[in-house]
């Protein structure tokens, strides 16, 4: 019986050390954040107030070739009431020259190249019910299938500071239905980064352009999905400026409840400051302005709807990964050209712990 153990025992051991010596490196990361929002929706009669609690947990893998190419994936588990998975994750083949390749699930170089411009911090939101299509993200006229790839040039391409990306992705194959979807897409985009010679000031310019067919089997839209997006931002010290602009097409298909598809011809603008007011404090204000005309596919939108935001928040470190943060939001809506109950504000006061 002795020896069974034994033998157990190093089998087990054995097969422990090999597993372990084929696997991937993987390393991990996630946080907890739970607060309170108070919501005023102004076509609801009654203010609300929710707890919000979000956690995630991100697995990233990776492993290099003897030929040098690192091949790398990631995945993450996001709890916001209910599990789910974020599966839309990329195979990543980093090269030894610094440029990189993503299989599947690339997105569009146009997206990937847009400028972060600083926002609020905290879970705030207007969740009024609307029919309202003005965008208010400046990459909205950039999208791709699953299938698709993007390359990435190295750091440094062609001259100091410049980085560049193209992508392409293509249909499944199936059938065109009444639903209006994305077929093919490609889009580049570029980012610069230089320092001023003051040598305190670092100045960042990316953008990109996309363009996309859209299908359906009944009325085709007057245009495609497509759009351009310029972005800037300063950092200089504790301050952070940026400033963001998108315009394009984009389209909503009739699943996502409404009766018809629509297409919207768009526009948004945003802009925003932080500052670090000790290594503790961060103060953060950001706006966005978005402006778009809809109209049922075949007849361009004359009127036109609006989505105005501005937000602004307070986070303080308390500790070594826990911070907390006061967060508020006005939003202010026009449908149809017409002043819409469709806006509202909200707080948010709420801690996160990142590990």
């Amino acid at each position: 019986m002795k020896k069974e153990l034994l033998m157990a025992s190093a089998l087990v051991s054995t097969l422990g050390v090999a597993s372990v010596a084929q696997a991937v490196t993987a390393s991990y990361a996630g946080s907890m954040k739970v607060g309170v929002e108070f919501e005023s929706a102004d076509d609801v009669a009654t203010d609300t107030s929710t707890v919000s609690d979000l956690s995630n947990f991100n697995i990233s893998l990776s492993e290099t070739t003897d030929g040098g190419t690192t091949i790398s994936t990631s995945f993450e588990i996001v709890d916001e009431g209910t599990v789910s998975a974020d599966d839309d994750n990329s195979i990543t083949l980093t090269f030894t020259d610094g440029s990189k390749l993503d299989v599947l699930n690339a997105g569009n170089a146009a997206g990937t190249h847009v400028v972060a411009v600083p926002s609020a911090g905290g879970e705030q939101g207007v969740g009024g019910t609307t029919t309202n299509n003005a965008p208010t993200d400046v990459d909205f006229g950039a999208a791709a299938t699953p299938l698709g790839i993007e390359y990435h040039t190295y750091d440094n391409f062609l001259l100091d500071g410049l980085k560049m990306s193209a992508s392409w992705s293509t249909d499944n194959g199936a059938a065109k239905g009444a639903t209006a979807r994305l077929e093919n897409s490609w889009g580049v985009g570029a980012t610069y980064v230089t320092a001023l010679a003051d040598g305190d000031t670092t100045i960042t310019v990316g953008g990109g352009v996309a363009s996309g067919d859209v299908v359906t089997s009944g009325t085709t839209a007057t245009s495609d999905k497509s759009g351009v997006n310029f972005g800037l931002s300063a950092v200089t010290g504790k301050l952070t400026i940026g400033v963001g602009y998108g315009d394009g097409d984009t389209f909503v298909g009739n699943n996502a409840g409404v009766t018809v598809n629509q297409e919207v011809d768009g526009s948004v603008m945003k802009a925003g400051i932080s500052f670090a007011a000790s290594s503790d404090l961060t103060l953060a204000v950001g706006v966005t302005q978005g402006e778009g005309k809809d109209g049922q596919f075949g007849t361009a939108g004359t009127t036109e709807d609006s989505n105005d935001s501005t937000s602004a928040s307070v986070t303080y470190t308390v500790a070594s990964g826990v911070s907390t943060v006061i967060g508020y939001t006005q939003v202010d809506t026009n449908n149809e050209g017409a002043s819409s109950t469709d806006g509202g504000s909200a707080w948010y006061v709420g801690a996160t712990m990142s590990f």
